[in-house]
């Protein structure tokens, strides 16, 4: 893909982060150039700004097998720029997000709050160098949202959070519906602003990894090893092989465990309860091997800069591969029944389904996206060491129903249950960890790392003295979010819970 013309490339390669290039645009190029990529067939990634050193917008875009990131520098905060939303959907709630934290707005036409809820004041900006910490308690305001309404003989809404069941977090989902047909749904998310990107600047680089493992939990390998392999670029370290093969043996072991937990989710909403008590028993079976091997049932706190926190004893190695094949041969035998079962198959198949042109148009990613004929998969398309090495088999459906999306979970299922026992068969010899150089300030480095879900992104720049200036987490329920209120329409509510477990997108990932 040729780059705009006005382009200016400031930066080879990062060290340690093959494939990201940073190139400056100026206002007046700025849609342009997202243009051009769209044109190519470049994926909006992530959409953030900052106020440090001055005020700035950036875009990270997947084109040609590579992350280029699009540097638009303002002259001050109050300065807005060209909204992206018109070639990128996903562009809008990113702009607002950005608005939220940053004050630096977009043009596009929706200017709605999506992260504040009148949690803060208007004029307080948490990524602002001038705000000094957190705002005052104060005078909560009501917060009216303006959610789109649908007019109409017999339309009505029905107001779903964002209190739920449960222990998820919260949303709030307002559909619009004719009798119990779904004409319109539009989510509205952010109620639990955890101050995750301020708080990353209040820390050292070397304990980040800690926090980014804690943004969204069942995605906690990926968000580490990504935030690791940013600093491990900026101080052009060399983890050590087997250190590498390790991470890849947490990261499937992550896929695997939440694909089983809603593989037996997704039978429990179609009424089979069966699916979900003998998915859950292979689940925890699945932790306790983890745990055995690795040193901890979810893996929070398993990679770190330079490598990993624990070298599995050979005897653990063995008895998580023995798991392994184990829960492997029950999945097929439980998957043979899911396909045979008239009930289950007349609940997953057409519900929910996301046509390949639209999964396009809107960005869909990640697992999902493969259920609706995304053929892209960071292990394969942009692969990190040791995927180089792996040779993954990708798996692909194009019907993006809820069955396609149950396919596509347990064709992943079987693949990482494989990868894990190659990976255990052939682990190289060598350390598990080392100690990463110095960082220069002001540096910035990118991770990208396929997590169960899809890209998990992590954009880190070094600040004075060892600290986190900025740091960036993005999450693929982002792209995904918006997919699913498209996936309902023309469904039923009470097939809305089934449909939403399919893709299982995080709330908390989506809450920075």
């Amino acid at each position: 893909m040729a780059p705009h013309q006005n382009l200016i490339d400031r930066s080879a390669p990062l060290a340690g982060s093959p494939g990201v290039r940073h190139l400056d645009v100026a206002p007046d190029t700025w849609h342009g150039a997202a243009l051009d990529l769209a044109a190519g067939g470049g994926r909006l990634l992530s959409l953030w700004a900052d106020r440090e050193p001055s005020a700035s917008v950036h875009a990270a875009f997947l084109c040609d097998a590579a992350v280029l990131v699009l540097d638009l520098n303002l002259p001050d905060a109050g300065t807005t720029y060209p909204g992206l939303a018109d070639i990128y959907p996903v562009a809008a709630r990113l702009q607002r997000a950005a608005a939220d934290l940053s004050g630096i707005r977009g043009r596009d036409e929706d200017t709605r709050p999506w992260l504040r809820h009148a949690a803060w004041p208007a004029d307080y900006f948490p990524l602002a160098p001038s705000t000094g910490g957190y705002p005052q308690a104060g005078q909560r305001t009501v917060d009216h949202y303006a959610f789109v309404r649908v007019a109409g003989d017999g339309v009505h809404e029905i107001a779903v959070g964002p209190v739920h069941a449960g222990i998820i977090e919260p949303g709030h989902f307002r559909f619009s519906v004719v009798g119990e047909k779904v004409l319109k749904l539009e989510a509205r998310l952010g109620y639990v602003h955890k101050g995750i990107e301020q708080r990353f600047a209040q820390m050292k680089l070397r304990d980040g990894h800690r926090l980014a493992a804690r943004i969204s939990g069942d995605s906690a390998v990926a968000y580490s090893w990504a935030y690791c392999q940013a600093l491990e670029g900026l101080a052009s370290a060399n983890v050590p092989v087997r250190a590498l093969w390790l991470r890849a043996l947490a990261l499937e072991s992550e896929r695997i465990a939440n694909h089983l937990g809603d593989l037996g989710a997704l039978g429990n909403d179609a009424g089979f309860a069966f699916g979900l008590a003998q998915f859950s028993r292979l689940k925890e079976l699945w932790l306790r091997a983890q745990q055995a091997a690795l040193g901890q049932r979810y893996l929070l706190d398993y990679v770190v800069p330079g490598g990993v926190q624990q070298d599995p004893s050979p005897e653990a190695l063995r008895l998580m591969i023995d798991c392994a094949r184990l829960v492997g041969h029950t999945a097929v035998e439980i998957r043979s029944i899911y396909d045979e079962h008239a009930g289950v198959r007349d609940r997953f198949v057409g519900a929910g389904a996301v046509t390949p042109a639209l999964a396009r148009q809107l960005g869909l990613l990640g697992l999902a996206g493969r259920a609706s004929g995304q053929d892209f998969d960071l292990r394969t398309d942009l692969p990190c060491e040791p995927y180089t090495k792996l040779a993954v088999n990708k798996a692909l459906r194009s019907d993006g129903d809820v069955a396609a999306r149950v396919a596509v979970r347990f064709d992943e299922l079987a693949e990482s249950i494989r990868l894990v026992q190659s990976i255990g068969a052939d682990l190289p010899l060598g350390a598990h960890t080392l100690d990463i150089g110095a960082v220069a300030a002001s540096t910035t480095g990118i991770g990208l790392v396929e997590g169960w879900r899809g890209p998990v992104m992590v954009v880190l720049v070094a600040g004075d003295n060892g600290g986190i200036r900025r740091c960036h987490p993005h999450d693929p329920s982002w792209q995904n979010w918006p997919v699913l209120e498209h996936a309902i329409i023309g469904n039923i509510v009470p097939d809305f819970p089934l449909i939403n477990k399919s893709f299982n997108l995080s709330y908390s990932g989506h809450d920075l």
